[in-house]
């Protein structure tokens, strides 16, 4: 079993929280983004050496106990690059982490954070291009013995695609020789994954585009002009939701399933179980308390109509929701994780500092895989309030 350092402290949530802030708002500057990052990345090596301690001390106190529980299993070749590690106080030279960490750090990725797991996220290698097709025509009955009389064309449509470059500052402390190669390896892949996870969401949702050196969010719009200096325009309201009341709630959603359900060009789409709603975490218990029952096992469930699914994200704007299709978004990391240390001044005490890089692409079908709705609902007030 894997260790997982998922268990973070609430400076780091704190400090996430403020990060989605600063970025959701249009006023702010370059320097204040840069500023919520690195304190954001600060409290995250903070919580995963405050984890790794509380650990190794359970671990020195009853190693057979931690066994049963379940340790960190690595490969040989893992045992391998992290002994070197932990022997050279950190990464030598650049390096590509081994493939198996690479891929527990995609399994990681989409496991821990709903929305990329529901935004369908593959790791596919460094792309170039995408082949899509679109089927026309139709099937005609005729005599067993006539002529055929029905063709059915597929239509291919290639499209060149510019990945971004993704990086990550990688902090490992000077004092390595504490921890194992297991240690080592999951403190390198929790803190890779949490990063760019959070870069990803918040570029899934909310990026401008290759003006940006982003990936096209979902928020975005692909037919409005787009400038050379902040990318793609965000997509204009398509209307309210307020979860009113069931019958209200039903036509509500129909006429939003029914939006999504045609393309750009007119064609009906099958989103039948494919529709997800992401809102802002403070918006999703409003929503939640509306729609939130005991059944006859007395097990409270939260269900609304079409099989619909909320995801929460802390990169959804407050006071709107943003409804797609999770098959008609392309998202992609491509090549395996590259790191290499980082020789620009930068202090950071008694810690060595490298970078980790890969790739990621992001962009829907067209303008119609997703709409952003105005949240217009009764307010659920905290106990006490």
């Amino acid at each position: 079993m894997a260790i997982k350092l998922n268990n973070h402290t609430e400076g780091y949530e704190n400090a996430k929280q403020k990060y989605a802030e600063v970025v959701k708002n249009e006023a702010s500057t370059p320097e204040q983004m840069e500023t919520a990052w690195n304190e954001m990345q600060a409290e995250l090596v903070n919580s995963l050496k405050n984890q790794i301690t509380a650990q190794i001390s359970i671990e020195n106190a009853d190693r057979s106990v931690l066994a049963a529980r379940g340790a960190n299993v690595l490969t040989s070749t893992e045992i391998k690059f992290f002994n070197e590690v932990v022997q050279s106080d950190g990464f030598t030279s650049d390096v590509i982490l081994p493939e198996t960490t690479v891929d527990r750090i995609f399994e990681d990725l989409t496991t821990d954070h709903p929305l990329l797991a529901e935004i369908n996220l593959q790791n596919a290698g460094l792309l170039t291009r995408i082949i899509k097709s679109e089927t026309e025509g139709a099937a005609v009955w005729g005599k067993v013995f006539g002529e055929i009389k029905g063709q059915l064309d597929a239509t291919f449509t290639e499209e060149n695609i510019s990945q971004s470059k993704l990086t990550a500052f990688v902090v490992l402390p000077k004092d390595l020789e504490k921890f194992g190669p297991a240690w080592v390896e999951a403190y390198v892949r929790a803190q890779i994954k949490e990063t760019f996870a959070v870069a990803l969401e918040k570029a899934f949702i909310n990026g401008a585009g290759p003006a940006k050196d982003e990936p096209i969010g979902l928020i975005r719009d692909l037919e409005a002009s787009v400038s050379p200096t902040d990318g793609h325009a965000k997509k204009s309201i398509k209307d309210t939701l307020t979860f009113a009341t069931p019958e209200v709630t039903v036509k509500e959603l129909s006429a939003l399933m029914k939006n999504l359900s045609t393309k750009s060009n007119g064609k009906a789409v099958n989103v039948t179980g494919k529709v997800v709603l992401v809102v802002n975490p403070v918006d999703a218990w409003d929503v939640k308390a509306l729609y939130t029952f005991l059944n006859a096992n007395g097990v409270y469930v939260t269900v609304l109509p079409f099989n619909l699914r909320i995801v929460e994200s802390v990169f959804q704007t407050q006071g709107e929701l943003l409804a797609f299709v999770n098959s008609r978004y392309d998202a992609y990391t491509g090549g395996g994780v590259e790191i290499k240390k980082f020789d620009q001044t930068l202090a950071i005490e008694d810690c060595n500092l490298f970078t980790a890089k890969q790739f990621a692409f992001g962009k829907a079908d067209d303008n119609k895989a997703a709409a952003i709705y105005t949240l217009n609902v009764a307010t659920t007030e905290p106990a006490g309030a």
